[in-house]
């Protein structure tokens, strides 16, 4: 006699199909009635998980999956690149998932993690793909997981992050140390918080040096090049333009260093230009652009690092790390002009 399915199973115990893989992954997390009448109906019908499916703790796929916005940002790339190293050191494959920003795609991510085709994820976005009961603990929810550059507001996930505000505040005060006053900003989206963290600490630093804030001089961009084309085209027609211009991401300062260069504009002795992440080509601009360093090869190891932690079954706790971020002058910034 043939053995049964999971649907087959499902029918017979009277529950969807996804609770029955829910019971065999992670019987915590079902009632212990639910859970009795699946395993009941397992036995009963001879049913082995396929190695893709429950039995994901002692056959395991071989596979993370890596969940971006957009793999092909240069952050993201250089991030990619350390993990990927690191992944196969330790027997992994990468699975990239390219969400460009679209829950749904987070979603799909989240179901092939949670139907077994990967054993742990790496979440470089700030939404929970994952449906969790809030009377439960997260972790015994979730896969193997950890979050990175982008922070999920949820408690109890291993985050390896760097300090937003402060690296702000840093790359504020250098333009203030060069006597800047009218300091524009040039944010990332909207709704994300490494943009929110980073307009925070323009604002304290400006707050701090008794400058008012001036939201003309606040631009919104995506982190993307064309967004800093934009922004710098928007700041050149204020009346009273200003000295410098802070991106949260060197794309967005390469795209606005171009349309200062195609209309004339000296860098910077006529307007100067922060940038924040130090990708590869920042330091090959001309000029080479002053930004805020991010250890992006630091950021993937220790990402896979405790990733792998969970994975071996070392940590059954959340960790939180935090790397230490630079700031690199060059030759973009100068004195505020007379």
């Amino acid at each position: 006699m043939a053995k049964l399915g999971i649907k087959d199973i499902a029918a017979i115990s009277g529950v969807s199909p996804a609770t029955v893989s829910r019971t065999l992954r992670n019987p915590d997390i079902v009632s212990e009635e639910t859970r009795k009448k699946v395993m009941k109906a397992v036995e009963e019908g001879g049913y082995t998980p396929s190695r893709f499916g429950a039995n994901l703790r002692t056959q395991k796929s071989g596979n993370i999956i890596v969940v971006m916005p957009d793999i092909t940002n240069q952050v993201n790339a250089g991030i990619i690149r350390a993990i990927e190293s690191e992944a196969q050191k330790a027997g992994y494959s990468i699975l990239l998932g390219d969400t460009q920003g679209l829950a749904e795609r987070e979603k799909h991510y989240a179901n092939m993690a949670q139907s077994g085709q990967a054993d742990g994820v790496l979440l470089f976005t700030f939404h929970m793909p994952f449906n969790l009961n809030k009377a439960l603990p997260v972790l015994k929810q979730l896969p193997p997981i950890v979050n990175s550059c982008e922070s999920i507001p949820i408690e109890g996930i291993s985050k390896v992050m760097i300090d937003n505000i402060a690296g702000a505040r840093t790359a504020v005060e250098h333009l203030l140390s060069l006597g800047h006053k009218r300091i524009a900003a040039v944010m990332g989206p909207r709704d994300t918080p490494s943009t929110l963290e980073r307009l925070k600490g323009y604002e304290t630093a400006l707050a701090t040096a008794r400058i008012e804030i001036d939201e003309q001089l606040i631009i919104r961009g995506d982190y993307g090049l064309d967004s800093g084309i934009g922004a710098m085209e928007q700041l050149l027609k204020l009346r009273l333009r200003p000295t410098a211009v802070f991106c949260f991401s060197d794309d967005m300062a390469i795209g606005a260093m171009s349309v200062l260069q195609e209309n004339g504009f000296r860098i910077p002795q006529d307007i100067s230009i922060m940038g924040f992440d130090d990708i590869r080509y920042a330091r090959l601009m001309t000029p080479a652009l002053t930004t805020i360093h991010q250890p992006l090869e630091e950021i993937g190891k220790a990402c896979i690092e405790l990733l792998l932690e969970q994975l071996d079954g070392k940590s059954e706790q959340a960790r939180y790390v935090e790397l230490p971020f630079q700031l690199m002058v060059r030759q973009s910034t100068g004195p505020a002009p007379l």
